[in-house]
């Protein structure tokens, strides 16, 4: 069976790709920070296919160690999916006024930690010549006001990824802008947003991913709403 490990799949965009994926039969190693939000995501899951559950930091290098350890135990890796991320800024605010420390939280969650991912993971995704999708961002394109810091590093890692497809020819490697998604982190960031309630939910991006797997697509870099209005 397929292997993924999926990070940040407790809510939003990572739960929903987790659920896709174990319908059709691959094993996950998913993680999350909230311990009982995980469960809550590997209870739903463990019918359906196995699931290794592990709540921690993806910031923290044993957790990593552990996440790649227990996709071994399954068999080995065919995806990776680096979804965890940090805003940097709770709500978001201009770079006249980011704090500092926010913004290396947000480079350390969203660069350093999926290069960390990456390098751990890169024997096994090596021997199936598997696959990479780092989720990022259109703010990592785009000067949007008070975007800044969780742009930057989305852009950061955009730059990584694009790096990687040259290093690892034989690997695929996948950047997605996921589009305008209606989840607890843009919440978080934008609390006071009018038309919050009007934004896609995560499972809506889903088809996207799963067309690039089933597609073989090559490494680059997609954009989720023009990858579904192709499909169409």
């Amino acid at each position: 069976m397929p292997v993924a490990i999926i990070t940040g799949a407790s809510r939003g965009l990572g739960r929903a790709l987790a659920g896709a994926l174990a319908e059709r039969g691959w094993d996950l190693v998913i993680d999350a920070r909230s311990a009982g939000a995980l469960k809550q995501a590997e209870g739903e899951l463990a019918g359906r296919t196995r699931v290794a559950a592990l709540p921690g930091d993806v910031t923290d290098p044993r957790h990593r160690v552990d996440l790649v350890a227990a996709a071994w135990e399954f068999g080995g890796l065919d995806l990776l999916v680096n979804n965890a991320s940090a805003l940097g800024a709770e709500p978001l605010r201009p770079l006249s006024g980011h704090p500092l420390e926010g913004l290396r939280a947000a480079l350390e969650t969203n660069v350093v930690a999926a290069l960390g991912l990456v390098q751990e993971a890169l024997p096994l995704l090596r021997r199936r010549r598997g696959a990479v999708l780092n989720i990022s961002s259109d703010a990592a394109v785009e000067a949007y006001p008070t975007w800044g810091g969780y742009g930057a590093s989305k852009a950061a890692l955009e730059q990584l990824s694009a790096v990687l497809t040259v290093e690892e020819p034989d690997l695929r490697v996948w950047w997605l802008d996921p589009g305008d998604m209606g989840t607890e982190l843009y919440t978080a960031a934008v609390p006071d947003d009018p038309d919050a309630d009007g934004r896609p939910a995560p499972g809506s991006v889903v088809p996207a991913v799963l067309g690039l797997l089933d597609g073989g697509a090559a490494s680059g870099r997609y954009v989720a709403p023009a990858l579904l209005e192709a499909g169409r």
